[in-house]
C-alpha cells in the first residue's frame, strides 16, 4: 500500500484530526479539527510535511523554469514518487465537494495554497491566492457572477502574487503600476478603482510578468498549482523563515505542510469582508472578543496593512447575522482548545467562512493574564497554567516601563499594538538595525510597514514603528511575539527611506536621533523618557503564586548588599544563596584597609609560620616583635574591616529576616583588589606611606598566570586564616544582633573553592572556633550552618567525604563548568560560538548547564553527598541557576534550591513549576 501523504478535509468530515500536527502542520491540523467540530471550513487537503523533507532530500528536478535562477528558494526538487498521483486524487475531491473544476470557465473552483508548520510561523513562509484564474476564468467569472470588478481584482492580486510568490518577480513592479492607476483615476484606495481601471492594471501586470519573467503569464491551472505547491515548499528554507526558527529556538520539525483550500471571497461587493479575531485581547489578556476587518477585501489586505482595518464590533452594525455566528464558533474554538484563538475569517455574500485558528499570539502581559483568569473560570488546571507562559515571556513583564511622572513630548499617536516602553535611535532599515545592535546601540526600527524580510532588524530593535498597519498587521503581531514594543498605523508620519528622515507636521527627526514610544498608549515622543523599575502585583502576583503551589524546587537569590536582598524578597526569593564579601570590600573608602592588609599579608603569614615552628614562648615573643610592623598592619586593617562587614551583614539579615543567608568568604585572589596603572599605584603608594615600588613589587609578586586556578577561595583562609576569622565573626556578630532587635536570622557560611575534605577541615575548625569564642564573648548563641561551595571537579568525585565536614553543597556552576571542560569564561567566547554552530555542544555551557559532562558531576556530587549525609542540604548558585533548561536539571537531580540573580527570581519559580509539572 503506498505511503498516505495528502490528507482531505470537507463537507463535515476530515481525514486528520488536531492530534496530527506534526504530519499536517498546525494549520492543517486545526482545518481538520474544525471540520470535524462543524465549523464552517472550506473544504481542501494537506500535503503532509514530511514531504518538505523528503523534497529537500530529492535531486533538483530538470525544470525549464530554473534557468538563471538566483533565488535559492525558487530552485525546484523533485516530487516523491506517487505525490503528483495523490495531490490529483484530492483534487478531483475538492473539485467533486465545490461542485466546480480547476481551470473551467463555466464553473471554475479557485484555491488558497498555504504554509503551516507544527509551530506557527506567522507570515515567515509563502501563500497564494485566487489561483486558478486565467483568462477564460476571468471571463468565466464576469459571466457568472455579473461582477466584472470583483473578478479584475482577484485576476491582477493573482497574477502580482504568483508572479513575486512562486516566480520571484519583484512585488515593487506590481507596485508600481497601481499606484499609476490610482493616481491617474485620483483615487487612494485599491478598492475605489472601477472595473475598467483595474482591467488596465491587469493587462499591465502581464506585461510586467513577461517582461521580467520571460513568458507570458501561465493559463494552465494544474501547472499553477504544481508550481505554488513548490514555492511553499521552498519558502520552508528561505532567510526570513531560518532566521524566525532560530530566533525562536524552534527546532526538530520535519518542514512546512502545504494546504490547498477552496476560495471564499471577502472582495466580491458590500456584503463582503474578510479579518483577523482572537477569542481574547492579546495585547491585554482581557476576555473580550478582539480583531479587525474590511469590507470588500481580501485577506492579505488587513494583514499587509494597505487600508486601515475596522474594529471588530462594528462588524455587528454591519453583517449582524454573520457577526453571531462568528463570536458563537470563537467562544466554542476557545473552549475546545483551552486556550486563546487567533482566526481568519471571510464572509462571502453575507455567509461566514472560519479559514483558520491557532494558539494565538500574545505578549507577555496577556499570557499571564490568560493564565490566572482561565484558571478561575476551571477552564484549565494549575498545572497547565504554568505551562501557558513562558520564562522568555516571564522575564519581559520585568524590565522598566516609563516613569509616570516624566514629561512627554507627545509628536504622534497610533495603535497600541504591543505593549512595553522602548528608547533608541531611530533607524530606517532591519540591515542598519542589525548593524547598530552589533556595535551595542539601541534602536527602534520605523518602517512605512514591516514585511518577513524585516524579521532580522525586529529582532535587533527595542521597539517597532510602522506608519500603517493595524493591531493584526504583520509588525504587530511579531512584535507581541517577540516581545517588543510597537506602535502601529500612526498615519500621521512621513516616511522617506531615500533621505532617512521622518516628519510630523513642520517637526523632522533623522536617522540616528533619539525617540522614545509607548507601546502600551501608542503614543510616540522625542527625546529619551525616564523608565522605572516594575513590580509585581495584580495578575502577575496569582500567577506567581500559581507556580509556588506546583514547584518542589526552593528559589533563592544572589544579592550582596539590603538593597538587592529586598528586591529579591518582592520578587519571592525565599533565601540568599550566594552573598559575595568581596564586593562588599571595594565600597567607598573600604578599599583601602583591604589594600594595607595586602601590602602586610606576606610577613604576616611568615610570621604566623615561624610562630607555629617556634620552641618555646620566648621564641613565639621574638618572633612576633620582628614582625610587629606587619602584624599592626595586618590585624589593623582587618580591625577597620570588621565593622564595615559586620554592618552589610546586619543588613542582608534584616532585609532576609525568617529566610535563610548563605555567606561565602573572600572568594577572588587578592590581586583584584590593587591597581594596576601606573597612576593607581602611585596614589596607593601615597595613601599608605610607602614607596611606589612597593606597591608595584607587591603587584607583580601577586600576577598569576592563571588566577582562576590560582591562590583564591579557600586557599587565602588556609594562607590567612585571619580573614576568615575576621569574617566569620562579623557574620555571628551581626546575626547575634539581628536576632537580639527580635528578628529570626539563619546564617550559612560558605567555604569556596574547597577540593579535598582536609583542606575543608582546616579552614571549618578556624571559623568553629572564632565563633565560640563570639558566643563566649557576647554570651549568647544562634544556630547557624557551615558548607561548601563545590566548583573543584574533585570536590564533587568526593563529595562523600566533603560531606563528613559540610552540612550543606552549593554548586559553583560558572567554576565547575570552567574547570571541568577546560574552558575559560572569560576567554572562550571567541570561538564557542562555533563549537554550538558546529554541533559540538547544543549550547554555550556557560549559559545553559551541560548535562553529559558537567551536569554528572553535579549529580555524583549531590549523590554521594547524601550518601554521607542523608539530609545534606543542595542548591546550585552559578549563573545556570536562572537559566531554566539548568533549572529543570537542577529538579531532576533533587537539588533542594536555586539561586540567581533578583530579577530572575520570578524566572527561576516559573521554570521550576514547569520542571515540576514536566515530571508529572
Amino acid at each position: 500500500m503506498a505511503e498516505k501523504r495528502v490528507y482531505f478535509f470537507g463537507n463535515g468530515k476530515a481525514e486528520g484530526s488536531a492530534k496530527m500536527k506534526e504530519l499536517l502542520g498546525g494549520k492543517g491540523a486545526n482545518l481538520a479539527e474544525m471540520t470535524n467540530l462543524g465549523v464552517p471550513v472550506p473544504p481542501g487537503f494537506t500535503i503532509a510535511t514530511k514531504v518538505c523533507s523528503e523534497y529537500y532530500a530529492a535531486p533538483i528536478a530538470p525544470d525549464r523554469l530554473q534557468s538563471g535562477r538566483r533565488d535559492a528558494r525558487l530552485v525546484r526538487h523533485k516530487w516523491p514518487k506517487g505525490l503528483a498521483e495523490e495531490i490529483d486524487k484530492n483534487l478531483v475531491k475538492l473539485e467533486k465537494a465545490m461542485s466546480a473544476k480547476l481551470g473551467n470557465a463555466d464553473r471554475p473552483l479557485l484555491v488558497s495554497v498555504r504554509s503551516g508548520a507544527a509551530v506557527s510561523m506567522p507570515g515567515m513562509m509563502d501563500t497564494i491566492l485566487n489561483l486558478g484564474l486565467n483568462d477564460d476564468v476571468l471571463r468565466g467569472i464576469i459571466k457568472r457572477t455579473g461582477n466584472a470588478r470583483f473578478a479584475y481584482d482577484i485576476y491582477r492580486r493573482f497574477i502580482d502574487m504568483f508572479g513575486g510568490v512562486v516566480m520571484g518577480c519583484d512585488h515593487d513592479y506590481f507596485e508600481e503600476v497601481l499606484a499609476a492607476a490610482k493616481k491617474k483615476a485620483k483615487v487612494k484606495l485599491d478598492n475605489e478603482l472601477s472595473a475598467e481601471q483595474l482591467k488596465e492594471v491587469v493587462e499591465k501586470y502581464k506585461s510586467v510578468y513577461k517582461k521580467h519573467i520571460g513568458e507570458l503569464f501561465p493559463q494552465d491551472g494544474r501547472a499553477q498549482l504544481r508550481h505554488a505547491i513548490n514555492a511553499v515548499l521552498g519558502s520552508w528554507n528561505t532567510p526570513r523563515a531560518v532566521t524566525y526558527r532560530r530566533l525562536n529556538n524552534i527546532t526538530g520539525l520535519l518542514g512546512t505542510a502545504v494546504n490547498v483550500q477552496a476560495m471564499v471571497f471577502g472582495n466580491m461587493g458590500k456584503d463582503c469582508g474578510t479579518g483577523v479575531c482572537f477569542t481574547r485581547n492579546p495585547s491585554t489578556g482581557e476576555k473580550e472578543f478582539y480583531g479587525e476587518f474590511l469590507m470588500n477585501a481580501q485577506g492579505e489586505d488587513v494583514v499587509a496593512g494597505i487600508r486601515t482595518p475596522l474594529p471588530l464590533k462594528k462588524l455587528g452594525r454591519r453583517l449582524p447575522k454573520a457577526y453571531k455566528q462568528l463570536t458563537g464558533f470563537m467562544t466554542k474554538l476557545e473552549k475546545h482548545y483551552k486556550d486563546m484563538q487567533d482566526m481568519e475569517f471571510t464572509i462571502q455574500e453575507k455567509i461566514l467562512y472560519i479559514l483558520q485558528t491557532r494558539t494565538g499570539k500574545r505578549t507577555a502581559e496577556a499570557a499571564v493574564k490568560n493564565a490566572v483568569d482561565m484558571v478561575q473560570e476551571r477552564l484549565i488546571s494549575k498545572k497547565e497554567a504554568v505551562n501557558r507562559v513562558t520564562p522568555e515571556q516571564l522575564d519581559r513583564l520585568l524590565h522598566p516601563h516609563f516613569d509616570p511622572k516624566a514629561e512627554r513630548n507627545v509628536i504622534a499617536r497610533g495603535l497600541p499594538a504591543s505593549p512595553g516602553a522602548a528608547v533608541g535611535q531611530v533607524v530606517f532599515s532591519a540591515d542598519t538595525a542589525e548593524a547598530a545592535k552589533s556595535k551595542g546601540k539601541k534602536v527602534v526600527l520605523v518602517r512605512i510597514e514591516t514585511s518577513p524580510e524585516d524579521i532580522g532588524g525586529m529582532d535587533a530593535a527595542v521597539g517597532i514603528l510602522t506608519a500603517r498597519g493595524g493591531m493584526t498587521s504583520h509588525a504587530a503581531v511579531v512584535a507581541r511575539g517577540m516581545g517588543k514594543p510597537c506602535v502601529a498605523g500612526v498615519g500621521a508620519l512621513n516616511i522617506n527611506y531615500k533621505t532617512k528622515k521622518l516628519s510630523v507636521g513642520k517637526l523632522t527627526v533623522k536617522e540616528g536621533d533619539w525617540i522614545s514610544m509607548d507601546g502600551s498608549t501608542g503614543e510616540v515622543m522625542t527625546g529619551q523618557l525616564a523608565t522605572v523599575e516594575p513590580t509585581m502585583s495584580g495578575d502577575f502576583g496569582r500567577f506567581m503564586k500559581i507556580c509556588d503551589q506546583v514547584r518542589r524546587l526552593g528559589v533563592r537569590t544572589n544579592a550582596d548588599t539590603p538593597g538587592d536582598a529586598k528586591r529579591a524578597r518582592d520578587f519571592g526569593a525565599e533565601g540568599i544563596g550566594l552573598c559575595r564579601t568581596e564586593h562588599m570590600f571595594f565600597e567607598g573608602e573600604r578599599i583601602w584597609p583591604v589594600r594595607q592588609m595586602i601590602l602586610a599579608a606576606d610577613d604576616y603569614a611568615r610570621m604566623l609560620a615561624e610562630v607555629d615552628a617556634a620552641h618555646t614562648p620566648k621564641d613565639k615573643k621574638a618572633i612576633e616583635k620582628k614582625y610587629a610592623t606587619a602584624k599592626k598592619q595586618f590585624e589593623g586593617a582587618l580591625k577597620k574591616l570588621l565593622p564595615l562587614q559586620r554592618g552589610d551583614f546586619e543588613g542582608i539579615f534584616k532585609a532576609m529576616a525568617g529566610l535563610p543567608v548563605t555567606i561565602r568568604l573572600l572568594d577572588p585572589p587578592l590581586h583584584e583588589f590593587l591597581p594596576q596603572d601606573k597612576a593607581s599605584q602611585a596614589e596607593m603608594a601615597r595613601r599608605l606611606g610607602v614607596k611606589p615600588a612597593v606597591v608595584k613589587a607587591k603587584v607583580e609578586q601577586l600576577h598569576e598566570f592563571n588566577p582562576m586556578l590560582g591562590h583564591r577561595g579557600c586557599r587565602l583562609a588556609v594562607t590567612y586564616p585571619a580573614i576568615g576569622r575576621m569574617q566569620a565573626r562579623a557574620i555571628i556578630e551581626a546575626a547575634l544582633n539581628v536576632k537580639k532587635a527580635g528578628k529570626v536570622v539563619l546564617p550559612e557560611i560558605m567555604i569556596p573553592l574547597a577540593g579535598a575534605v582536609s583542606e575543608l577541615k582546616l579552614v571549618k575548625d578556624d571559623i568553629v572556633d572564632e565563633i565560640k569564642i563570639v558566643f563566649k564573648e557576647k554570651k549568647a548563641r544562634i544556630k547557624y550552618m557551615i558548607g561548601t561551595m563545590i566548583e573543584v571537579p574533585r570536590a564533587a568525585l568526593t563529595a562523600d567525604e566533603i560531606a563528613t565536614e559540610a552540612e550543606f553543597f552549593s554548586f559553583g556552576t560558572n567554576d565547575l563548568t570552567q574547570m571541568t571542560m577546560g574552558f575559560s569564561r572569560d576567554d572562550a567566547g571567541k570561538f564557542l560560538g562555533e563549537y554550538v554552530n558546529k554541533g559540538i555542544y547544543a549550547a554555550d555551557p556557560f549559559q545553559i548547564l551541560e548535562e553529559d559532562g558537567v551536569g554528572k558531576l553535579v549529580e555524583m556530587g549531590t549523590k554521594l553527598g547524601r550518601k554521607t549525609r542523608k539530609k545534606l542540604k543542595v542548591g546550585i548558585c552559578g549563573e545556570h541557576g536562572g537559566e531554566p533548561k539548568s533549572i529543570d536539571f537542577c529538579h531532576r537531580v533533587g537539588m533542594d534550591y536555586v539561586s540567581c540573580s533578583p530579577f530572575r527570581v520570578p524566572i527561576a519559580r516559573l521554570a521550576a513549576a514547569q520542571a515540576a509539572v514536566r515530571e508529572n
